[in-house]
């Protein structure tokens, strides 16, 4: 079991790269761990019509994950977008993306996307904090604006939740770069699950 483990903090290795401080890293590391086995086999979208090709499929939750931390990581690293944040900030929406929808299904597996994983995942990560290097406005950060990463589907006929809307600038960056991550019109290349350049 220890072996498949180190297999899924293995999936993010490209992405680490793009988390700045050593210990931010490490927290990405730590959360990525506590992510369930499904949600590195399971397709993006259960139904197949929200997410372009590349996303579903086995291991397509992975691959729409990273074409949105690559989205994130693209625009961050622009002069032009990217001054708003600080370095700080900008390692934080990387993790941030990497765990959006890191319990898309819920805790325990379901065959469809659980509506308000949003709010789910962000619970997770505060329940799981002793395991975590993160202080409690890290944690309060990332879940934030993992909150609302549907933007503006946050209500579903099948769930009396109401997500919240995307409020600041942190939580807009993220909820746009999953939003563009979605688009159908994206033919993003893998090989072996990592992005090709």
């Amino acid at each position: 079991m220890e072996n498949v483990k180190i297999k899924h903090i293995d999936v993010f290795n490209k992405e680490y790269e793009y988390i700045k401080s050593d210990r931010y890293r490490k927290c990405a590391k730590e959360l990525v761990e506590l992510l369930p086995d499904y949600f590195f086999e399971v397709s993006a979208s259960s139904t197949g019509k929200y997410h372009p090709s590349f996303s579903l499929g086995d291991g397509g939750l992975v691959r729409h994950t990273k074409v949105a931390v690559k989205i994130a990581h693209e625009l961050l690293e622009n002069n032009s977008l990217g001054h708003k944040f600080t370095s700080d900030e900008k390692d934080l929406i990387i993790i941030s993306l990497m765990m959006h929808d890191g319990l898309k299904h819920g805790i325990e597996e379901s065959k469809y996307t659980v509506f308000e994983h949003p709010l789910i995942v962000g619970n997770y990560i505060k329940e799981n904090k002793d395991k975590l290097t993160l202080n409690d406005d890290e944690i309060e950060f990332i879940t934030r604006v993992i909150s609302s990463h549907m933007g503006e589907w946050n209500t579903n006929n099948y769930s009396d939740v109401v997500l919240p809307l995307p409020k600041d600038k942190y939580q807009r960056f993220v909820h746009m770069c999953d939003f563009l991550a979605s688009r159908k019109f994206l033919d993003v290349k893998f090989e072996n699950n990592d992005i090709l350049e």
